[in-house]
């Protein structure tokens, strides 16, 4: 079945990769994680397979995230992982489909090009890329149009993106690279520091999703994990609870509040006066983290809303900022 070329929206996470296709909603929601043989640089698994490779493999294969901080750190293999959800997307298609993707909103020209060549290098007719903080807007159901500030924060999984936006576009923004895959890091080296236990980043990412707290638990929660003894060398079990994960996560939690307050001080007045008003909203798979909102409720004194679908929030932006792309297209031939 062939297939006219298509408009998708891509939010290329350093954790997940979603795609939405105009007219269909979000259809693709996969890990980013790809894993290829060494010696004949051949794609073996992309997306949830390869996943479940990660720190399982051997010596010839390597299953890794082509996207580091929210940018390409590999560009032959994030070309690669495009290609296979851009296929899995739009099946066979004579003409190419037209792409909008999310980039960090701090990136240099360089890591923007990156993003465009691996696109089109991936079968994208156009290349569009919005920023990742406005899409997150759009996603929440933020009315970005009128002279009003909104404030976002995005945490992803490489970066957390924080923007002022008034009139359609950032006043004020700032990209810090820490974000959900900082919060796995701080478990790996709490566990190793307080049990003497090394565990690997999925069991961090387990621990992190089912007891992780930034704010003192009513009641705390408990998890049993397996990792490897330092001092014998064998497996051990442990159960670690969600007091300690307060403890692992409080100082990189922090350091996303220190970024907000920090946009906060270089925004206009009467933006600031907006915000104050109608709330800081927190979108992206970190802002799932339990307790995050109340902490930088307390700390900022303005009320932090989660945004409903907070994980596709960016995906389901781009997705409606593909109604813009031909009003885009007149605006280049315009020039």
């Amino acid at each position: 079945m062939f297939k006219y070329g298509q408009d998708i929206g891509i939010d290329l996470g350093t954790a997940t990769v979603i795609a939405y296709v105009k007219g269909k909603g979000i259809v693709l929601r996969e890990p980013s994680v790809v894993a290829v043989d060494n010696n004949t640089g051949e794609v073996l698994a992309v997306g949830k397979e390869a996943r479940r490779m990660l720190g399982r493999t051997p010596g010839n294969i390597v299953a890794t995230r082509p996207l580091k901080d929210g940018v390409i750190s590999s560009y032959t293999v994030t070309a690669k992982m495009l290609k296979y959800f851009i296929n899995r997307v739009c099946g066979k298609f004579i003409f190419a489909p037209r792409i909008m993707i999310c980039i960090p909103s701090k990136v240099t020209e360089v890591e923007k090009r990156a993003v465009i060549d691996a696109a089109s290098q991936a079968g994208a007719r156009k290349v569009y890329l919005i920023e990742e903080p406005i899409a997150a807007a759009i996603g929440a159901g933020l009315d970005i149009s009128r002279p009003c500030g909104n404030m976002v924060v995005d945490i992803g999984g490489g970066t957390t993106d924080i923007a002022v936006i008034s009139l359609g576009g950032s006043v004020v923004s700032s990209s810090i690279k820490v974000a959900g895959d900082k919060f796995d890091e701080a478990i790996v080296k709490y566990i190793k520091k307080k049990h003497n236990v090394i565990i690997g980043e999925r069991t961090a990412e387990d621990l992190k999703i089912n007891i992780g707290c930034v704010y003192p638990k009513i009641q705390d929660m408990e998890m049993d994990i397996r990792g490897r003894d330092l001092s014998t060398g064998l497996p051990k079990t442990i159960t670690v609870h969600s007091s300690e994960m307060l403890e692992a996560l409080l100082e990189t939690a922090m350091l996303v509040v220190d970024a907000v307050h920090s946009v906060l001080e270089k925004t206009p007045p009467e933006l600031a006066a907006d915000i104050s008003d109608r709330g800081i909203y927190m979108t992206g798979g970190g802002a799932l983290i339990d307790g995050l909102d109340k902490l930088l409720q307390e700390k900022t004194g303005i009320n932090v809303m989660i945004a409903q679908d907070a994980i596709s929030c960016v995906a389901l932006g781009t997705g409606k900022a593909l109604d813009n792309l031909d009003v885009l297209d007149a605006k280049k031939r315009r020039r």
